[in-house]
């Protein structure tokens, strides 16, 4: 089902299988449409903290912050990277949760063979300009239940369920047929765009594995990235500066690069009422040292060689003991 955006999604989904008051289980390491819209649908974000290595979800740490309350799990299958889908379901079975699955940076992202789409309860998916297929500004939820598709259908449109005959409170979050069009052709394109992402992703890490002081990212086990983001991690001990320092250099070099996300959500002041005095250590230290650099479908291979060569000479120019020759 198609809506306006993937805020949009989040918001329909929560509104649709939350009551307020209930607590959601959320990363505290992703964007802050996944835990505001729990807060919008009048429910309580928990946040939880991260794998190191996959940046998704710490499935021992979810589980840990279960309480009577918890009603709902809000996965994020982060930079194109999937969750750790097959325990996570194992815990939502366990203790009877919903699962809202934030796939906006996964499109054609894929699971033990299946596309993380799939898989209930309601997946939602954003199509800004920055994910690997757009509408210019879209979203979309998908889900296996037909009583859930046709509330979230109401919703979408103000409650209605007749012209001018509205059943429950809704919003006006429609998909424009300009949009849909576009992302039709979008779609056509989709699987040619995810390969070469997967392509460019393969041959960054071929050049950066081995480079003291850069970890590269580690795809879910059973799982297959999209590669909406390329994020590698500095470590400032080894290459004898900071992340922000590193990103200046490898701009200098000509290296486009960026920051997802710098800031964890339990730091964030819109959520400091309920968040206080809370600490996840894994999920803060990607966040001071993570860099995400190219791997869009249109670069080519010397393209990504050049991209490679960066990383390494701003690598090998900041180690402690020698000048900085870039």
């Amino acid at each position: 089902m198609s809506v306006s955006s993937g805020t949009a999604a989040l918001h329909v989904a929560f509104t649709a299988l939350l009551d307020p008051g209930d607590e959601v289980l959320v990363p505290t390491f992703t964007f802050v449409a996944t835990a505001s819209m729990v807060q919008v649908a009048g429910a309580k974000p928990v946040f939880c903290d991260v794998d190191p290595h996959t940046f998704t979800i710490d499935v021992a740490a979810a589980r840990s912050r279960i309480t009577a309350k918890t009603k709902a799990i809000a996965p994020v299958h982060l930079f194109g990277n999937p969750c750790n889908v097959d325990a996570l379901k194992d815990v939502a079975q366990e203790f009877g949760l919903k699962v809202v699955w934030d796939a906006a940076q996964a499109h054609g992202t894929r699971y033990q063979g299946k596309d993380i789409g799939s898989f209930p309860d309601a997946v939602c998916y954003s199509f800004y300009p920055s994910k690997n297929m757009t509408t210019g500004e879209g979203g979309m939820i998908t889900m296996n239940d037909r009583a859930l598709y046709e509330k979230c259908r109401l919703m979408r449109s103000h409650g209605q369920s007749d012209k001018y005959y509205h059943t429950l409170l809704g919003f006006n979050y429609r998909l424009t047929d300009v949009m849909a069009a576009l992302g039709l052709e979008q779609l056509r394109k989709l699987a040619g765009r995810i390969a070469r992402r997967r392509e460019n992703a393969n041959q960054l890490r071929t050049h950066l594995e081995g480079i003291p002081g850069i970890q590269t990212p580690r795809e879910q086990k059973g799982g297959e990235s999209s590669f909406n983001l390329y994020s590698i991690l500095i470590d400032s001990d080894v290459v004898g500066c900071t992340r922000d320092e590193f990103m200046r250099l490898l701009v200098s070099e000509n290296i486009g690069c960026a920051v997802n996300y710098p800031r964890c959500l339990h730091q964030q002041p819109v959520f400091a009422d309920i968040a206080r005095g809370l600490h996840f250590p894994a999920a803060e230290d990607v966040a001071g040292r993570i860099l995400s650099i190219p791997v869009e479908p249109s670069l080519s291979r010397s393209d990504i060689d050049l991209v490679a060569a960066g990383v390494r000479k701003v690598a090998n120019a900041v180690k402690p003991g020698r000048a900085a020759e870039v």
